[in-house]
């Protein structure tokens, strides 16, 4: 059987994605380890990325990823929704195949070990790894948060770090590293602004307070939706199912006054408590079948195989209809997600593997040795560019199902109807953002595919060419998804900027073809 992990890191950096493509981009030096899925949350200012593989690697990616952190996120700069201790705030290992949770034990020890001697982060150990009782609690380490704490290990020996020195990192403070079983990050948006509905409600249904096993929560505003959230993590979802804890939050709110706007998971859910809760109505925001664990660690094992053991063509393209038919059923499916704009992410994706192909086929050819430095960092950049776009797929889809959520909530009173028009202004402009995003990662991969033609083999120039044009056409796509919810928002100023912008993008690609010719404005 072969040896798998997963790793959980949360990073305390939400808003400024550059510093978190900066850290994933450090873990994912590491051969051999799958970037499962990544989330950062403006209003927590919190990334949850999730990586799994063979139990060495992943450690390295790990360790990699925080001494990135540490360089780049400072907390005495720090702001946001959601407690934190450190820059890399929370690291936990999670057993999967062939690995036991006491081997997860040992490879957080060794980590922590690690974080100290490389980048001088302290480290305190939690749940199974946890070497007092005390500490198997995450909110007993981080009680004060990252200000609080960096008080009162000074004085107070029953808060020093197990590894390190009894101080903080002046900028990163401490790491807390464990090993748990599979844990469910799960968050309920309720109809009200007032985060005093949701923090009763929260030390109602939690463990520490009385409330349900396995469950931990808290209360807060989301700020940019103006709703209070019951933020939860379910450690034990077999003994405390979702489902479960949904009800009981449900009937707090109504018992309070309000009601379930909807919920969401964060991150992925083994796929044993989905079918534990397929006959409950959850109100799922944003979800989707690729944000189940085994789904994405099969899919991605499989595309491996595939690429072992594809002899023919015949093999290859039995293969690749295969991937490729889940993706249009979905999208031909009577739902609005995934539209348009999915479809445009799709588009500039498949432009960027074009491109990485090329390059990297290139690369290896004689006749283009000149290039070759050139041509394999042209490869690199394709696949980040490709991976990106991928995201965005699911990405524009919540965008849109955003707007639709925002649309359901109520209208009786002059108050709930001031509020439920501010939701849906702000849901549209998250739903401009994300295709406007697609639009620029896509005019900038034309004109980079622009450069990979004049170094690329000459025999594969059509394919460079085919790659232009899909990305040309992932750019119209996305302004046509700006376009059409422009003709919504009601701000001019915004309206103004996002117009002037979409302009700029279309300019930037439909002037030249890939022959130097104008493209149609039809395309």
């Amino acid at each position: 059987m072969k040896r798998l992990i997963e790793c959980v890191p949360n990073f305390s950096e939400g808003r400024d994605l550059a510093k978190v493509d900066a850290i994933v981009t450090a873990m994912r030096e590491v051969p051999g380890v799958y970037l499962l899925d990544r989330e950062s949350d403006p209003d927590h200012n919190r990334s949850v990325i999730t990586i799994a593989g063979d139990p060495e690697d992943v450690a390295e990616s790990v360790i990699r990823g925080i001494g990135r952190a540490s360089e780049l996120i400072d907390l005495t700069q720090h702001s946001g929704a959601h407690p934190r201790v450190g820059a890399a705030d929370v690291v936990p290992f999670i057993p999967i195949s062939g690995v036991t949770l006491d081997e997860c034990v040992a490879i957080a020890k060794r980590v922590g070990r690690e974080v100290w001697e490389r980048f001088h982060v302290p480290v305190y150990f939690y749940e199974a790894a946890a070497g007092r009782p005390d500490r198997a609690n995450l909110e007993n380490i981080r009680r004060g948060q990252f200000e609080g704490l960096r008080k009162s290990v000074q004085s107070d020996p029953e808060r020093a770090p197990d590894i390190g020195d009894a101080g903080l990192h002046p900028t990163a403070g401490a790491t807390v590293v464990g090993a748990r079983k599979p844990l469910i990050a799960y968050n309920i948006y309720l109809n009200t602004p007032d985060a005093a509905i949701a923090k009763q409600i929260a030390k109602i249904i939690r463990f520490s307070s009385g409330g349900f096993p396995f469950v931990k929560a808290m209360g807060l505003l989301v700020q940019s939706r103006n709703l209070a959230q019951v933020s939860m993590n379910l450690t034990d979802f077999e003994q405390t199912p979702i489902h479960q804890v949904f009800e009981a939050v449900k009937l707090q709110a109504a018992q309070l006054g309000t009601t379930i706007v909807s919920s969401e998971i964060v991150g992925l859910l083994p796929r044993r408590a989905l079918e534990i809760t397929a006959e409950s109505y959850l109100q799922l925001e944003n979800f989707s079948p690729a944000q189940v664990l085994e789904n994405r660690l099969e899919e991605s094992a499989r595309l491996e195989s595939d690429a072992e053991t594809a002899t023919t063509p015949d093999v290859r393209a039995a293969s690749l209809a295969s991937l490729a038919q889940p993706f249009l059923d979905v999208v031909a499916s009577p739902s609005p997600t995934p539209g348009g704009g999915s479809v445009a992410a799709m588009a500039g994706a498949l432009a960027a593997s074009l491109g990485r192909m090329v390059a990297e086929l290139s690369s290896r050819k004689k006749s283009q040795a000149a290039h070759a430095k050139e041509l394999s960092a042209a490869a690199v950049d394709f696949r980040d560019a490709s991976q990106r776009l991928a995201a965005s797929i699911d990405r524009d889809a919540a965008s849109y199902e955003a707007v639709v959520a925002a649309h359901k909530l109520p209208r009786g009173s002059a108050a709930e109807q001031e509020l439920r028009q501010a939701a849906i202004q702000t849901a549209l402009k998250g739903a401009i953002e994300a295709p406007f995003e697609i639009g620029r990662r896509a005019a900038d991969l034309f004109e980079r595919l622009g450069q990979l033609e004049r170094i690329a083999s000459p025999s594969m120039i059509s394919d460079v060419r085919v790659g232009r044009l899909m990305a040309a056409a992932a750019v119209r796509g996305a302004v046509e998804n700006v376009t059409i919810n422009l003709e919504s928002v009601t701000d001019t100023e915004f309206n103004r900027r996002a117009r002037s912008e979409a302009d700029a993008l279309a300019a930037r690609v439909f002037e030249h073809s890939t022959s130097g010719h104008k493209i149609p404005a039809s395309i």
